[in-house]
């Protein structure tokens, strides 16, 4: 019941932090992420672990719960997803303290465990694609599907540099960004990094509700029971009305 009482209230909160925010930049990109490819989920997770939990924490996650979703081993978990010296049994927390995360970046960063509830997958997936630099943000970049999101484009070195070409300005005399465009590529060409942002995608996907694994595969079995059950009762209906004409 506690840990129901926390998920709720970290749903509400990240709605509520959201809420103080402008969206742009029009419809989202589809992710077409695929929960049960394990090895898209393993390569997310590394991804998440390099680039992202130094700030965010997914603390309603256990080290020892991915690796047995993930089909990893506990040695490959405690050497290549934690950095943090935590045990294999512990949940996934930041090393950074709320104190450290006022002082760089104006607050805490918010904890991922339950984003993909609030935001959905293909929001996760377009806002990781949509920064570019702007010299006017504290953090050097800005994002159009989150407008100044305090939060630098962590995967730079993967995309490139990417700039906005904006379009006319409007009645109110902001220019909207028409496009992006990636000016200093990155360690990895479009489709790669596109492959990489829907891996990211797909972790915090399964993150925000690790069950869905299993669920899927015990539907399997559930269709499969139904189907001999009905077969079952099929026979017994023509066997209790065998002799009547």
């Amino acid at each position: 019941m506690t840990k129901t009482l926390a998920r709720l209230v970290a749903i509400a909160a990240l709605l509520f932090a959201g809420s103080g925010f402008a969206a742009t930049g029009g419809n989202l990109q589809q992710a077409g992420i695929d929960l049960g490819d394990k090895g898209s989920l393993q390569r997310g997770a590394q991804l998440y672990m390099n680039y992202c939990a130094a700030c965010h924490s997914i603390q309603y996650m256990r080290y020892s719960r991915i690796a047995e979703d993930l089909g990893l081993t506990e040695e490959q978990v405690m050497q290549n997803l934690n950095f943090t010296g935590a045990n294999f049994g512990d949940q996934v927390k930041v090393p950074m303290t709320a104190k450290q995360g006022e002082a760089w970046f104006g607050k805490m960063p918010p904890d991922l465990s339950v984003i993909s509830r609030v935001r959905g997958a293909d929001w996760i997936y377009t806002y990781l694609k949509s920064f570019y630099l702007d010299a006017s943000s504290p953090a050097g970049w800005n994002n159009t599907v989150l407008l100044n999101a305090s939060m630098p484009n962590v995967l730079w070195e993967l995309q490139g540099v990417q700039h906005a070409e904006f379009g006319p300005a409007d009645a109110t005399g902001q220019r909207p960004v028409q496009r992006l465009v990636v000016t200093q590529p990155g360690t990895q060409d479009s489709a790669r990094f596109d492959q990489s942002v829907r891996d990211v995608t797909a972790f915090l996907e399964y993150v925000g509700e690790p069950a869905v694994l299993k669920r899927q595969t015990l539907g399997v079995w559930v269709m499969l029971f139904l189907a001999i059950l009905t077969f079952l009762a099929w026979l017994l209906k023509k066997e209790y009305w065998r002799d009547v004409h």
